[in-house]
């Protein structure tokens, strides 16, 4: 298995070097072993802390040098690639392997890196009713996983060579998409070194800061998916969100948003079927609409064509009680042109994630 997702992640890194512009680029790999402890974020995962995890990172890095605007706005960040190998020490838990996009950014002259990425790991031990039925973390084989590090990073200290060392913190979840759906999340050491393939490198380009203005812009999404509620056995069904919202561009990098969203999460028509007749001491009708609606605040930071959105939300139509009126979504967009964008979401309440939404949507 181990093989065949390094392939993959051979044949992930090649692709995004395809896609680059026909200019001269500049690369960096790094490789970084970890050792940690998974965080006893819910009690209902405490069998599962038995030993200390540990495994290794391998990571593909495209640097910036301000060729366009939007990199000097951020620092000149890398876009990259990345692999990672986690070891949970426990065989109720397994093992996690992991692909993922990431962006490093810089502080403090370039020797404080942050680290953020996101990807999909494959879980080799999840949760199965008759021979693995312990494992209330993972639900499914395939989790949505992010991760973050903030490194001490020294480059071309020798021949190319450098030193990376600091603080990592990986996440596993499927999102609900199939109970159980616990979660874990590790914090880790890690220390590595990172090879530059050009010991010199070009300066960095500085262009005047041009203002961006634009008028109120309004936004439609269709967002969709599949989940199920934490009944295990309950079954996976269909949801279907609607959403509007105005936002204003503040400056190149920022944007404040006011909108609505309409939920049709089906899964819910189930849990209100099972409750009613499982505790009738709730008073829980079997007929209860399963649909909400809400109002929300959000902002959207641009990257070039990604995006990053959060946002906060209330229902103000709630007939059913499902962790509490207050929600919120994280996003990552792309556009594609100047209107439409695909859009990939984490919906949760609080910590307590409800759905993985895909959607299309129109900038106007």
């Amino acid at each position: 298995m181990s093989l065949r997702v390094f392939l993959l992640f051979l044949f992930f890194t090649a692709w995004c070097s395809s896609q680059e512009e026909k200019t001269k680029q500049y690369y960096s790999f790094d490789a970084s072993a970890f050792y940690g402890s998974i965080i006893l974020h819910n009690p209902d995962i405490n069998h599962l802390i038995t030993e200390h995890p540990e495994g290794f990172l391998l990571a593909y890095n495209r640097k910036t040098f301000g060729e366009e605007l939007w990199q000097q706005g951020f620092n000149y960040p890398d876009l990259g690639a990345s692999f990672i190998y986690h070891n949970s020490n426990n065989s109720t838990l397994g093992d996690n392997y992991g692909l993922y996009a990431h962006f490093n950014f810089y502080f403090l002259k370039r020797n404080l890196q942050f680290r953020i990425g996101q990807g999909v790991s494959f879980a080799t031990n999840p949760y199965d009713k008759d021979e693995n039925f312990r494992n209330n973390a993972y639900g499914s084989k395939f989790l949505s996983s992010t991760f973050l590090m903030l490194n001490y990073q020294r480059e071309n200290i020798f021949k190319g060579l450098g030193v990376t060392a600091g603080i990592s913190v990986m996440h596993y979840s499927n999102a609900n998409v199939k109970a159980p759906n616990t979660s874990t999340n590790t914090l880790a050491l890690n220390f590595g070194l990172v090879y530059t393939l050009a010991e010199e490198e070009p300066e960095y380009i500085l262009r005047k800061k041009e203002k961006v203005s634009e008028p109120f812009r309004y936004n439609v999404v269709l967002r969709t998916g599949i989940n199920e509620s934490d009944n295990i056995g309950s079954g996976q069904f269909p949801f279907y969100i609607f959403s509007a919202y105005a936002d204003k561009r503040l400056s190149r990098k920022s944007a404040i948003q006011l909108g609505a969203d309409a939920f049709f999460s089906n899964f819910l028509k189930e849990l209100i079927r099972f409750q009613s007749v499982s505790f009738p001491e709730n008073n829980i009708a079997a007929d209860t609409d399963y649909k909400r609606a809400g109002i929300f605040v959000g902002h959207e930071l641009f990257i070039n064509k990604l995006s990053i959105e959060t946002q906060l939300g209330y229902y103000f139509y709630y007939p059913y009680d499902f962790e509490g009126r207050v929600y919120n979504r994280f996003s990552l967009k792309r556009y594609f042109g100047e209107k439409v964008f695909g859009v990939v979401s984490l919906k949760s309440h609080g910590a307590a994630a409800e759905a993985v939404e895909f959607g299309i949507g129109i900038r106007l």
